[in-house]
């Protein structure tokens, strides 16, 4: 078992916890504009948003490189953000996407 993931929860709890906390240990910070409000509330998800796609669209070659990846993983990602984009709605998106690749799965495709 390798203990990267591990180091890189703890980079990213503490990289994304003062966004987090800050409503908690700040009074006063339903003061600040809105667009400071909606960035520090975005913070989080645009983390675990960039470490998933890294996850899905980054893979290792035999020899160990980097390679991008293909395949309908990739089209669940689109289509998960298509949705989002569209809709507004994280939750259906990442239902759609998901869907999309067990559907693929289950048909023997993927």
């Amino acid at each position: 078992m390798s203990t990267q993931l591990v180091l890189l929860a703890v980079l990213m709890f503490a990289a994304t916890y003062p966004s987090r906390a800050l409503p908690i240990l700040a009074p006063g910070i339903e003061r600040l504009p809105p667009r400071a409000l909606l960035y520090l509330r975005l913070v989080g998800p645009a983390v675990l948003a960039s470490l998933a796609a890294a996850n899905v669209l980054v893979g290792k070659a035999a020899d160990g490189a980097p390679t991008l990846q293909g395949g309908v993983q990739v089209l669940g990602v689109v289509a998960c953000l298509a949705v989002v984009a569209w809709r507004r709605n994280l939750l259906l998106g990442l239902a759609v996407g998901v869907a999309l690749v067990a559907g693929a799965r289950l048909a023997g495709v993927a």
